[in-house]
């Protein structure tokens, strides 16, 4: 499996790179399919099936919007958020569904959404659509939305195929510590190597100009949030937070010097991850980092670098992005991205670790420090729990990132004051993140049916 620093870093929309990006992109797939087999214009009926967490929680994680988007032909990585509102209004208004932008057909979501408690084979987060004519099935397929963005279809679940990209690299790895090796054989860093393995894909020209347009977007993202107040949307009624506390910080440091203020230091970086997430519940565009419900925290940590390393630069940007995505690639080939299948550890845990291990590098740490401040970072999240109230990625899933940013920050530092020798691999972690989330009841897996999701309710 080669998986690029381009499949952890995703531009999308919020509040969910499982239950959000995921059905969308697999929704778009299935208005192309019926494009490229010519029954597009045959179609009259749509129904669509929605099973697992991504049945528990999608209304609140706006999944029926997105299936319905991508239907219409919108992909996450281009839509517009500001025309999902009206698309959705013309729709309910017109009782047609715009197939792929071009054909008109029947649509009731009360009447052709299905909402199914049960789990399919492969993975929590399944989804099915089927595509009818007046007289016959016309085609039909089911979907896995497997954490971070990334989809696979029926046919490549049975194969045990979650990742299609079979492309060989220079410096395959698939733990640790066969990266470990690869960087001390050849003398590489850690980002030096991921570059390396890269070029299979694109030059080096390229990766560099499309990781600084991903950093473009991140930082977009926390301008809107420092820009937008009000309330989120959803019964919850939570308030925006980031516009008032960043004018506070403002007109407390007029005429001071930002960077020698370590409290600063603290506050900007909590700042960060509360602005990234606020927009992503409020359904902006960010970057899957490597999901939307911890997409606050590599931003942060690297917003964090860059105002308060003075000589920091656009070389340390791409650094910073290759090193974590090496941390990533790890979770995913030996764990799991997705809250619904291991908890929020998977998401914020595995975040956490990739932004520590960012952090070290540009810091200067070797390859072994890297290591370190990963597994610090994943090491300090394990068994947490995915259980937002309501199914909306907002409590507690937004003061999560603050908190998991600082534990970022914390972790890499804790590396860099050592020589890279520790008692327990980034390996072991990520197997026992594994087990943990094997071993974590379902309801504790995204559903919003135990933890704070009930206990809320309850008070």
């Amino acid at each position: 499996m080669s998986i690029s620093v381009f499949d952890l870093f995703k531009i999308g929309i919020g509040p969910s790179s499982s239950h959000t990006v995921g059905p969308m992109r697999a929704a778009w797939e299935f208005a192309q399919t019926l494009s490229n087999q010519g029954v597009l214009e045959e179609v009259e009926r749509l129904e669509i099936h929605l099973f697992g967490s991504l049945s528990a929680t999608g209304r609140g994680h706006r999944t029926d919007t997105a299936i319905l988007m991508g239907l219409m032909g919108e992909q996450p990585q281009t839509i517009d958020p500001f025309i999902i509102e009206p698309a959705m209004e013309t729709m309910a208004e017109a009782g047609t569904l715009l197939l792929n932008g071009q054909v008109a057909v029947n649509f009731d979501a009360v009447r052709d959404i299905y909402w199914h408690q049960e789990n399919l084979p492969h993975h929590p987060n399944a989804m099915q659509i089927v595509a009818h004519s007046d007289d016959e099935e016309l085609y039909r397929n089911t979907y896995y939305s497997v954490g971070g963005g990334f989809v696979i279809d029926e046919a490549q679940s049975a194969q045990g195929d979650f990742d299609t990209d079979s492309t060989p690299l220079p410096y395959e790895f698939n733990t640790a510590a066969q990266l470990l090796s690869l960087c001390k054989t050849h003398g590489l860093s850690v980002s030096a190597l991921m570059m390396e393995n890269e070029k299979v894909w694109r030059d080096e020209a390229t990766i560099r100009h499309e990781l600084l347009e991903i950093w473009k977007v991140m930082k977009a993202c926390v301008l809107n949030g420092l820009a937008r107040g009000g309330m989120l949307p959803g019964e919850l009624r939570v308030r925006r937070r980031a516009q008032a506390w960043h004018e506070r910080l403002l007109s407390r440091e007029a005429g001071t010097s930002v960077i020698a203020s370590t409290g600063s230091a603290m506050d900007w970086l909590n700042l960060f991850a509360l602005a990234v997430n606020e927009e992503n519940a409020a359904g902006g565009r960010m970057v899957t980092a490597p999901t939307n419900g911890a997409a606050g925290i590599v931003p942060a940590v690297l917003h964090y670098y860059m105002q308060f390393q003075p000589e920091a630069s656009e070389h340390d940007v791409v650094n910073f992005m290759l090193t974590a995505a090496a941390v990533g690639i790890l979770c995913k080939k030996n764990a799991s991205l997705s809250g619904a299948e291991v908890g929020c550890q998977g998401e914020v845990g595995s975040a956490c670790a990739m932004a520590a291990a960012g952090l070290a590098e540009v810091l200067g740490g070797t390859p072994g420090q890297v290591e370190n401040a990963a597994e610090i970072g994943l090491e300090h999240n394990l068994g947490l729990t995915c259980d937002p109230i309501g199914g909306l990625v907002q409590v507690p899933c937004i003061e999560r990132n603050a908190i998991a940013s600082v534990k970022a920050v914390n972790a890499a530092h804790m590396a860099l004051a050592g020589d890279g020798e520790h008692v327990v691999s980034l390996d072991k972690v990520i197997r026992t993140m594994r087990d943990t989330g094997r071993d974590m009841h379902d309801k504790y897996k995204e559903t919003s049916r135990g933890g704070l999701a009930v206990h809320i309710v309850e008070c």
